[in-house]
This record gives C-alpha cells, structure tokens and sequence, in this order.
C-alpha cells in the first residue's frame, strides 16, 4: 500500500509527495521539507535530488544519464512491471490489474490496481479524487463521500456493494488506465530507477528501490522508502560511494525486511525472500532473463 497525494492536471495526473514532496513543471521536488522542518518535528529529506541546489542536480543527473539503460530500457521495464505484478497481484500478467481490488483482510480496506491503492491508507481517496477531476463522471465519482469517510480506517461503510462493481467498470476506461500507469512511473518507478543510478546500482537495485517505494511509500519516515535507505547507508556505502553492490544491497533488503516484520498487514516477506534476495544470491544484478523465483509459494518464470 501506498502513502501519496495526486493533483490533477489537463490530460494526465501529475503526482506530487504526500507531505514530503511537490513537483514543479521541470519534474523535480519544489516543497520537500529541509533541515529547518526537522526541528519543526518531521521527517528530515533523506532524497539527494530534493536537496540538492541546482548545480549539484544537474550534476546528479549527468551521473544518471552515463549509467547503463538498466530498468529504463523498454525491455527490461517490462520486467519490472512482471515482477511487481507477482508481488501485487500473484500474476506476470500486470495489465490484468488494473481493475483488481480485494480486501485482505489486514486492516487497510480495500486495495486496487496496479500498485494497491487502499481505501484506508488515503492513497485510493485521493487517486480518486484526481481522477475525477478531468472526468467528473467516471463510475467511481458517487463514491467519493464514502472514501473520505473511511479514510485510515479498514470499513467499508457507503462502499458495499457497488463499490468494486464500480472500480472494474471504471478500469474498461482507457483513461483510468493510462491514470493508473501515470502513478506508477512518475510517482514510484522514475524516481527509483533514478536515484538507484545514483547510487551505482544495476537494474536488481534498481527494482528492489522500486519495489521497495511502492509497498512502503516514497517518505522519509523511518518505514518508508527514504528511511530505509538512510538506515541502509548507515551501514553499507553504495557503489557511488565505493562499496560492494551485493553487500550494499543485501544491508538494504535486511532493513527493508525488518520495516515490513514490524508492520501487522506485511508478515508475508516473499517478496524479499523468495524473489529479490534469492537473485541477489545468484549473482542477477542485471535482472536479464531467463528468471525464476517464487512468490506466496507459486513459481513464476520469464523466459529469456
């Protein structure tokens, strides 16, 4: 599940960060908050690109583009969009997703879509809302009461029973599609592969950063993704920095694991155990198929 806010925009959704992050025209962070917010009692912004005046941005970025294609390639982005979809949904067929929604039981209420937006973690409420900004009259538009009302909460009350009727209607609509696909990569997938090129990592890095944004949400609260990775760099320089790609990650899989054990709806560590860690093992940096790894016990293979 996701923690982000979603302004709508002519055509697309521009995504912006949910207390942490906006964007401005240019596609990078305008508002994050700096050292004076942590006195203030928040989190502290833990993204170098955020931080950075805009020498060292435009630094940082000329670092980006001399990396390797990695997860960028359109080959190997497909990849990616697999292997999250064997996480989020138990399939490699992630453009079956987009009219998905269940509710687990874990106290988050419904989850939907390509990345699992949840009608109790605020991110379904206000991904909704964007939405229907640019199309008033989408199926899910009656709804919108309902959703404020059980915001942070695991209810379905004004919901049942029309409310997952209306989320597949709403997902035969190719702009709630496009929608869907517009969160995913410039609000999870762009800035992961960005920063882990920053950080010298190859597309396995690259997706653990994107995996990793999306189940825990792109903040800088200690269980969310710029957390772990300011506890992993505590303990591990990246390969930026000198260190060892394999020991760098496997620190951060071990920080990131321990945030998912210490949160009640994400026991289920399969996807860091049976699939990322194991590639880690076998020396898949690259991420280049033939794969083959397990997730909630089922084994999913992409042929080379």
């Amino acid at each position: 599940m996701t923690r982000f806010a979603l302004v709508a925009a002519p055509l697309l959704i521009a995504v912006s960060l949910l207390v942490n992050t906006g964007d401005d025209d240019s596609g990078l962070p305008t508002d994050s908050p700096k050292a004076a917010d942590a006195s203030a009692g928040g989190p502290v912004n833990t993204d170098p690109f955020a931080a950075a005046d805009d020498e060292e941005r435009a630094e940082m970025n000329k670092r980006v583009d001399r990396a390797p294609a990695g997860l960028a390639a359109p080959r190997m982005r497909e990849v990616a969009w697999q292997l999250l979809a064997s996480a989020e949904g138990s399939t490699l067929d992630w453009r079956t997703q987009y009219g998905t929604i269940e509710d687990s039981g874990d106290g988050t209420g419904y989850a939907a879509g390509l990345v699992g937006f949840c009608s109790g973690t605020h991110d379904m409420l206000v991904f909704v809302e964007a939405f229907t900004k640019d199309h008033p009259g989408n199926p899910l538009a009656p709804y919108l009461p309902a959703l404020r009302e059980v915001d942070g909460t695991g209810s379905h009350e004004g919901l049942d029973p029309g409310f997952t009727a209306a989320w597949k209607k709403a997902a035969g609509d190719p702009a709630f599609r496009e929608a869907q696909e517009e969160v995913r990569d410039k609000q999870f997938f762009e800035p992961a592969v960005r920063l882990a090129k920053l950080d010298g990592l190859g597309a396995l890095g690259q997706y653990i950063y994107f995996d990793t944004m999306v189940l825990q949400g792109p903040g800088h609260e200690a269980d969310s993704f710029y957390g772990i990775r300011q506890a992993a760099l505590a303990e591990a320089d990246t390969v930026a920095e000198g260190g060892d790609e394999s020991a760098y990650l496997d620190i951060f899989l071990d920080t990131a694991r321990a945030v998912m054990k210490s949160k009640k709806d994400q026991h289920d560590t399969s996807r860091i155990d049976t699939a990322q860690r194991v590639f880690l093992e076998d020396g898949e940096l690259d991420l280049e198929p033939p794969l083959t790894w397990k997730m909630y016990g089922e084994t999913f293979r992409i042929p080379s």
